[in-house]
């Protein structure tokens, strides 16, 4: 009898045990000793860097590949251990009532949401329900999750990067899973939707339902994870349980470094502002109106200077930051400051050429990913690579040697595709793309999404050397901790509109929160 058919787990039960797992990609050795156990009824946090396994064994766990040897255990089973071809198909997968959200947001942009959240349900009993029955599923499920339901006959290509990932999340659930395991299916949801779907777990596993929980966010391991299981290099490194551990004995087993994250004090009082590096303005946004009917705000970016930009997602931030790089607002105008002259930014182009770089968080449509790691990266500034009207590729590859070292981009070869590289080190690659230009004014949307707590450290050490160099930056970020420990001042966002400005003084957790959700904050 499959897991399907049979009553539900005891809680606490072992749903699922592999041990030993091994997996090479030619000369690459994704895993080398990758162990891991679920149980009925918990939330276990897989964590570790960009590059250390987890996805991999994800992907093992879930079918989609195959391990070169491991053992694998789950009820009813017997252990099959050595040498191994796939032990979890995908047909032992579905029977073990195994559903899975991948990193990747990947929605059939054509197909309706309806039939997107259905996608993979054929053959099971509950997909033959009719059309109405489908769609109040799908409706209960969007409610739970996100407190709206988008147009289920709308095509899933116009929903917004979180509604499409929530699709995703809903078509797990759909599934009524045993075993759900999310890899960085946080990673596109607003604050609340996060919140809801911290319910939906507890309800999941109050009922028996394991879950494999990969976050990046330290407060969010904490918040819902009975267990923590660590990887380094690809080998589990060890498991903490719930109140035994603190965030530094997470990073340094993750790292091997036992190092502060950006919200700790002593990290505050590294990126506490310091007067000396606050330049004169490079940047002036006079009367811009997000939305229409929303106020207008004026905002004054000086060199040196590190902006935060908050709120809940989808409340201005994003069109704030397209705004300040020539994009369309409803109203007014930015102005780019230097040499004691105001030059109005009219197009994002003119912007590139006035000094002003844009790096986004969502590098799927930053990144062409069917080119190299040297062409990605010299993109914007091949003309510094030509001679006499020819492209000279071993130009690009001098000046990206010097962004390799500084930026500890790990790569074997900058020939291969910039899919070969982690989502850490595609990051550092769409950064180095935009300094080599050697900007003034560096716009970044949440780009430490989805990389691992090491890539964000390094990340934070480039930071501060550019502010250091008079580099003024606007940075919106899902992270708290990070506004915490290394805004000079942070903006919050509610309804299209400039809430409230926190300084840095008052920027903690607390006040943050508040703040989203239109509360006074303390002093």
């Amino acid at each position: 009898m499959s897991n399907r058919e049979a009553d539900a787990p005891t809680l606490g039960d072992t749903l699922l045990r592999a041990s030993g797992v091994v997996k090479a990609f030619g000369a690459t050795q994704a895993l080398r000793n990758g162990s891991f156990e679920l149980a009925a009824g918990e939330v276990h946090v897989l964590a570790g860097e960009n590059g250390s396994g987890k996805s991999t064994l994800v992907k093992i766990l879930s079918g989609v590949q195959a391990a070169d040897a491991g053992s694998f255990w789950w009820p009813g089973s017997s252990a099959s251990s050595g040498r191994v071809s796939s032990p979890l198909t995908p047909r032992a997968v579905r029977a073990l009532g195994l559903a899975t959200v991948f990193q990747e947001v990947r929605v059939a942009d054509s197909r309706s949401v309806l039939d997107n959240v259905w996608l993979g349900h054929e053959g099971l009993i509950r997909s033959r329900a009719s059309a109405k029955e489908k769609e109040r599923l799908a409706h209960d499920e969007f409610m739970k999750l996100l407190d709206f339901c988008p147009d289920l006959r709308a095509a899933a290509g116009t929903l917004s990067f979180s509604e499409r990932q929530a699709c995703l999340i809903v078509r797990a659930l759909l599934h009524k899973p045993r075993i759900l395991i999310l890899d960085e299916a946080t990673a596109s949801l607003d604050f609340d939707s996060r919140r809801r779907l911290g319910r939906i777990l507890e309800d999941l596993t109050g009922a028996g339902t394991g879950v494999v929980f990969i976050s990046h966010r330290v407060d969010e391991m904490s918040d819902v994870g009975d267990r923590v299981t660590v990887m380094r290099s690809g080998e589990t490194v060890g498991t903490l349980t719930r109140g035994t551990w603190r965030v530094a004995d997470l990073v340094g087993m993750m790292t091997g470094v036992d190092q502060a994250g950006p919200g700790s004090d002593s990290a505050k009082s590294k990126s506490a502002p310091e007067r000396a590096r606050l330049g004169s303005p490079v940047l002036t946004a006079k009367s811009i109106v997000l939305k229409a009917g929303c106020r207008p705000l004026d905002l004054e970016i000086r060199s040196g200077e590190i902006i935060g930009i908050a709120g809940l997602e989808g409340h201005g931030q994003s069109e704030l930051l397209h705004a300040l790089r020539g994009g369309r607002a409803n109203s007014g105008q930015v102005l780019r400051r230097q040499d004691g002259k105001e030059t109005p930014i009219r197009s994002v182009r003119g912007s590139a050429a006035l000094g002003v770089a844009y790096v986004s968080g969502a590098r799927g449509t930053s990144l062409f990913e069917w080119m190299s790691i040297r062409e990605n990266f010299g993109m914007p500034t091949l003309r510094r690579d030509s001679r006499l009207g020819w492209l000279e590729p071993r130009l690009t590859r001098r000046r990206l040697r010097g962004f390799v070292d500084e930026l500890r981009i790990v790569a074997n070869d900058t020939e291969n595709r910039i899919t070969s590289l982690s989502g850490g080190n595609q990051q550092k690659v769409l950064l180095a793309r935009w300094l080599a230009a050697a900007p003034k004014v560096l716009i970044l949307n949440d780009p430490t999404r989805g990389i691992d707590i090491g890539a964000k450290r390094e990340f934070y050490t480039v930071l501060r050397r550019l502010l250091a160099d008079g580099i003024a930056i606007v940075m919106a970020s899902s992270d708290l901790d990070e506004h915490v420990g290394l805004m000079d001042r942070v903006l919050v966002f509610r309804e299209y509109e400039l809430s409230t400005e926190i300084s840095h003084e008052l920027l903690t957790r607390t006040n943050l929160v508040a703040a989203f959700f239109g509360q006074e904050i303390v002093a």
